[in-house]
């Protein structure tokens, strides 16, 4: 009775001291406090009430036109990453379920046959058709931390999966957007030729008529190719923009149907909220947790090692083999159940327990940095939105003041009040502000793109 008294107790002991083991994983505290500045402000940080968040729209809403509707869905379809990324989720799906077939038992079939003969007799032949079964009995939460575990990875995957998705709909919309800036720059540049062939051909003119020298025409005529090799550079990035845009689709380089620089409408009213709130369709922020949740299983995994471990095995067998060569056959059966308590592994538990806690602070320090790089990337897009927009203004002043100085200069030209040299430089001018303008326009709308992507959008 005292026999059964201590063992009564000490499976009393291991009950309780393994009741850890069965706890859910429950989110770490984070701190959010000024996770996103205020773009006008260099102290405060960002307190806008969350109502209808810009990431929450689905990518058509924010991507309106119809031919790069047509590109990101081509996308989504043909990428490889996104091919890989479903293939992934696949791959942890059977993962998942091979964790969770761990509680069943397992169950073999081995038949045997044998022929023998004593004394060269006659032969005689035996058979053997056992069925093996054995049962792990999950008393320490070892199985279900595993089946915890992979069900964290699943979720992992399908974030990653989102990731993806998030990071093709903002690359084809970045892409196509870099295509319009460079289409309408190219037309500036064609414009702009034009004017300097005008102004090289006045310049001839001029000089026909005695009022400039050789000089003059071949400052003008050198501004005219200045320019073409401008357009020529354009038509190189052009080409180039639409091979990698063509990558992005999953199709060989080809040319991209594409619109306007002046017909884009994307939203100019953001509503972003605070804190995790804000993040909350972040799918790397999840994936990070999911990650995090993950490593917690896998510590209550390695502590449940230090615990016995029961199975319980039983096999059954149709043969015509008992000791003597009779028919018909007999059934033969057997059950065993055994325990594993380790007791000295050679610090292998131990060093598994310590390894696994240090993955699960690496993966709390992995999450952390993806709050702070979210907030971060929010604040930058913010900024250069508002920035862009700002400077946009300016640039299109700055614009109609050139175009005005540009015409003025060719008349003073003509009067013989002005030098070729400054007409020159005043086309320079314009057309550096003409390219510095549809440039403030493309920021302004990849800094669109990059506060949706910033606010995990894209992945509806």
């Amino acid at each position: 009775m005292k026999k059964y008294t201590i063992l009564l107790m000490f499976a009393t002991a291991l009950l309780m001291g393994s009741c850890g083991l069965y706890s859910k994983y429950e989110r770490p505290e984070v701190e959010t406090t000024g996770l996103v500045r205020d773009w006008v402000s260099a102290t405060d940080t960002l307190a806008v009430n969350d109502t209808t968040s810009f990431g929450n729209l689905p990518w058509r809403q924010v991507f309106t036109d119809p031919l790069l509707q047509a590109l990101i869905q081509q996308g989504l379809d043909h990428n490889v990453n996104m091919l890989n990324a479903a293939l992934n989720v696949k791959m942890v799906e059977e993962q998942l379920k091979v964790a969770k077939l761990a509680f069943v038992p397992q169950f073999t079939f081995t038949p045997q046959a044998a022929i023998s003969s004593w004394d060269f007799g006659k032969a005689t032949q035996t058979y053997s058709l056992p069925i093996n079964a054995s049962w792990t009995v999950d008393l320490f939460g070892n199985l279900l931390n595993q089946k915890r575990s992979a069900q964290m990875a699943l979720l992992a995957t399908k974030d990653y999966q989102v990731m993806v998705k998030t990071q093709v709909v903002c690359g084809i919309a970045n892409l196509y957007y870099t295509l319009l800036m460079l289409d309408q720059q190219l037309e500036i540049i064609n414009d702009m030729a034009a004017l300097t062939k005008d102004t090289w051909d006045m310049m001839k003119l001029q000089m026909e008529l005695g009022r400039y020298r050789s000089t003059s025409v071949q400052s003008s005529e050198a501004a005219y190719y200045k320019v073409l090799a401008q357009a020529e550079d354009m038509k190189r990035q052009i080409r180039e923009a639409e091979n990698a845009l063509s990558i992005l689709i999953g199709q060989p380089a080809q040319q991209i149907t594409r619109g306007n620089l002046q017909d884009q409408s994307l939203p100019e009213e953001f509503s972003t909220g605070v804190g995790l709130q804000l993040l909350a369709n972040r799918a790397d922020i999840h994936y990070a947790e999911m990650n995090l949740a993950q490593c917690f299983y896998d510590i209550n995994t390695a502590r449940s090692r230090f615990y016995p471990s029961i199975s319980i095995s039983g096999n059954g067998a149709y043969t015509n083999n008992h000791g003597i060569i009779v028919n018909p056959g007999k059934i033969l059966a057997s059950a065993v159940a055994s325990l594993v308590q380790p007791i000295f592994m050679n610090g292998q538990l131990t060093a598994g327990l310590r390894v696994a806690e240090a993955k699960y602070q690496q993966a709390y320090n992995n999450w952390q940095n993806s709050i702070l790089q979210a907030g971060s990337e929010v604040s930058n897009a913010l900024v250069a939105y508002n920035s862009n927009k700002t400077k946009g203004e300016l640039d299109a002043h700055q614009v109609e003041v050139l175009k005005l100085n540009v015409e003025h200069t060719k008349m003073l030209v003509s009067q013989s009040s002005s030098t070729y040299l400054e007409v020159i430089q005043a086309q320079n001018s314009l057309l550096n502000a003409q390219i510095s303008l549809v440039t403030d326009d493309f920021n302004k709308m990849q800094a669109v793109v990059s506060l949706y992507q910033a606010l995990g959008g894209g992945g509806k």
